[in-house]
C-alpha cells in the first residue's frame, strides 16, 4: 500500500513531529539524526533504511531499540518519526494493563504514524498476543461476547511504525522480539562523545564552560548523556546562585563533590557497593540478593543502575558464583590488595 505523506496532527499527547515539544526536560533532545551524537552505527543503519521506506511510500519497518536506560532509546523513537515527518503517539508497557487498552490506541492510528511503547518488555501477555497481528497483518483479532455465543472478528489497522524500547531485550519474548524487522543495541558513549553532547547542551541552555570544564563533567557522567545533562543542569544552578558567570573546572570539581559525585562518575552507592565487597566479603563472591540486603536497595536497582557501568569500567566482574570485585576497584578507593587476593587479581 502506498501512502500520501500528510500535514502531521498535534494534539498533547500523542506529539507531532515537527512541533516543539512542551516539557522543558525535552529541549535538549536532538531532533534530526545528523544532531545526534554517538551511536555512529546505528545512526547510519536508521537513516538507510528511513530514506529507503520514504522512496517507497511505506512505514519504517517495526523497529527495537535496547540499552541501558539514559542512552537515547525514547530520542531516536522521537527522531524516527521527524525523519518520518508523521506523528508519534507514546505509551508504555506496564500503562498498557487490557487488551482494550492498546486496542483503542491502534484504531486511532493515522497512516504512517509511529507508535512508540517504551518498556515494552513489560507488557503484559495477553496485550502481547493482540500485538502479533498488529505487527505482521496490521490487523486486531477481536473476539465478541462470552460462551457460546461469542465470535472472532478481525478489525484491519492503518500501516503503522512500531517503535520498542527495552533496557531488558532478554526479558523479552521470542516471538515478539522476532517481530520487529530492525533491532538496533544502544552502548554507552566514549568520552569525547560525552564531552560533545556536554558542549552541545550547554549551548541550549546557554551555559559557559570552560573547555577544562566540560571535560571533567564529560568524564563524570557515567557515559551517559541523561545523566550528563542532569549534572550540567545541577552545575548551572549552583554557579547562578554563586554569580559565576563562567563555570570553570574548579566549580565543577566542587559542584561534583557537593552531589556525592566523582571525576569517574562514581557515586556514594557504587563506592560504598565496592567498598562492602571488599571489606565484608574480601573481593567476593557475593550474590546479587546479598548485595542488595547489605546496602538496603533493591536487586533491580544495584542490576539496572549501578552494575552496568562498575562492569563496563572494569570495577566489578561477574562469575558463576557471585560478583567480585578487581584490581582497579581497589585502586580506585585507595585500599591494599591483601596478599590473599593478589593472585586471583593478577
Amino acid at each position: 500500500m502506498v501512502l500520501k505523506r500528510t500535514a502531521p496532527v498535534s494534539p498533547v499527547r500523542p506529539q507531532a513531529a515537527g512541533q516543539d515539544p512542551p516539557a522543558f526536560e525535552q529541549t535538549l533532545r536532538p531532533r534530526r539524526l545528523q544532531e545526534y551524537i554517538g551511536q555512529a552505527r546505528v545512526k547510519e543503519h536508521l537513516l538507510l533504511h528511513i530514506q529507503a521506506a520514504n522512496a517507497r511510500g511505506e512505514p519504517l519497518g517495526h523497529t527495537l531499540l535496547s540499552g541501558p536506560p539514559g542512552l537515547g532509546k525514547t530520542t531516536l523513537a522521537h527522531i524516527i518519526a521527524q525523519e518520518r515527518g508523521v506523528s508519534i503517539r507514546i505509551t508504555s508497557g506496564p500503562v498498557l494493563e487490557k487488551p482494550g487498552d492498546l486496542a483503542s490506541i491502534l484504531t486511532n492510528l493515522q497512516e504512517g504514524e509511529t507508535l512508540f511503547i517504551d518498556e515494552i518488555h513489560r507488557l503484559r501477555p495477553v496485550v502481547e498476543e493482540m500485538l502479533y497481528a498488529a505487527m505482521e497483518d496490521y490487523a486486531l483479532d477481536l473476539v465478541i461476547g462470552k460462551g457460546p455465543t461469542a465470535r472472532s472478528m478481525r478489525l484491519d489497522l492503518k500501516p503503522f511504525t512500531l517503535v520498542g524500547a527495552t533496557t531488558k531485550a532478554g526479558s523479552m519474548s521470542a516471538p515478539l522480539r522476532d517481530r520487529f524487522l530492525h533491532t538496533f543495541k544502544l552502548g554507552f558513549y566514549t568520552p569525547e562523545e560525552m564531552e560533545q553532547i556536554v558542549h552541545r547542551s550547554a549551548r541550549i541552555l546557554e551555559v559557559s564552560l570552560d573547555p577544562a570544564a566540560a571535560q571533567l563533567l564529560a568524564s563524570a557522567s557515567r557515559a551517559t548523556p541523561r545523566i550528563g545533562n542532569r549534572l550540567l543542569r545541577a552545575i548551572r544552578d549552583f554557579a547562578q546562585v554563586r554569580g559565576e558567570k563562567r563555570i570553570s573546572q574548579e566549580h565543577v570539581r566542587t559542584t561534583l563533590a557537593s552531589l556525592d559525585v566523582d571525576s569517574d562518575g562514581l557515586d556514594a552507592t557504587d563506592r560504598m557497593l565496592m567498598r562492602m565487597l571488599i571489606e565484608r566479603f574480601d573481593g567476593g563472591p557475593v550474590g546479587l540478593g546479598t548485595m542488595a540486603a547489605m546496602l538496603a536497595e533493591e536487586e533491580e536497582t544495584i542490576e539496572d543502575v549501578h552494575e552496568p557501568y562498575l562492569l563496563q569500567q572494569g570495577y566489578l566482574q561477574r562469575t558463576p558464583k557471585g560478583r567480585v570485585v578487581t584490581k582497579r576497584a581497589y585502586e580506585k578507593l585507595g585500599l591494599e590488595i591483601p596478599e590473599a587476593a593478589q593472585a586471583a587479581l593478577l
